[in-house]
């Protein structure tokens, strides 16, 4: 089987569960070295472990990503113990989850954690790896949207404007690193089959589901093809580019 990643270094931030995890095991699956980075301590090393049983050195780091120092030591480390980052997945992104309510009663500290979660990590993780990206001039930066920052979802006003802001992000920064061979695109996902989707009430599941023509949620491996297609050769024509993969409950 072809590895058309092999010898470069991939890293995958919030790539522990769910779709961060897909995205981590697709590129070991595709013989790229792999850092992988969370929070939480035992699903990172569950990952881990499993795309080193896929035959790739890989390299796992926890911490608050929303911290800049720590964004900053892990991506030090990465290059260090791995090389400079070829291809960047930025995946971290969450809702307000149990505290998601309508704008009119949003807490501001609420706010502020959706934006600095969904968006700034993006932004701070992809100034890490820029600077070796100009100078050799490749890299592949794929950060994940989300469709709600196109349909603007009743109760996700916070993370939808954050998700906004990513795409934003993706085409400024596609504008300032094409000139250098880096291509910067981003993924939107619809409602996908994962842990937090598993969580909701039945049926606010059904309606989600309900709402795409395809008729069924994305599993995370269909966002994951779409990241290893957006950081392979195939893809080096494109860039600033937004990809929905969410069964057609969007269009853009």
């Amino acid at each position: 089987m072809s590895k058309q990643l092999s010898g470069r270094v991939a890293a995958v931030t919030g790539g522990a569960n769910g779709i961060g995890r897909a995205i981590s095991l697709a590129f070991a699956e595709e013989g790229a070295t792999l850092a992988i980075m969370d929070r939480e301590e035992a699903p990172l090393q569950e990952t881990a472990e499993e795309a080193r049983r896929l035959g790739v050195k890989v390299l796992a780091l926890t911490g608050d990503m929303t911290d800049k120092a720590v964004v900053a030591g892990n991506f030090a480390r990465v290059k260090a113990e791995l090389g400079p980052v070829d291809m960047l997945t930025n995946n971290i992104g969450q809702t307000a989850r149990e505290n998601y309510s309508e704008f009119y009663l949003a807490k501001p500290e609420t706010l502020e954690f959706v934006v600095s979660v969904s968006l700034m990590t993006t932004i701070m993780c992809s100034r890490q790896v820029v600077s070796d990206m100009r100078e050799r001039r490749f890299g592949k930066i794929v950060s994940i949207s989300s469709d709600s920052a196109i349909n603007g979802d009743i109760g996700t006003v916070d993370y939808a404007a954050a998700k906004s802001g990513v795409l934003g992000f993706t085409r400024a920064l596609a504008r300032e690193l094409g000139p250098f061979k880096v291509n910067v695109n981003a993924v939107c996902p619809g409602p996908t089959n994962t842990r937090a989707m598993q969580r909701i009430p039945r049926d606010a599941y059904e309606r989600a589901r309900n709402m795409i023509p395809l008729g069924e949620l994305s599993e995370p491996e269909d966002i994951a093809n779409a990241v290893i297609f957006l950081s392979s050769d195939k893809s080096r024509f494109i860039t600033g580019q937004t990809l929905m993969v969410n069964g057609g409950r969007v269009f853009y």
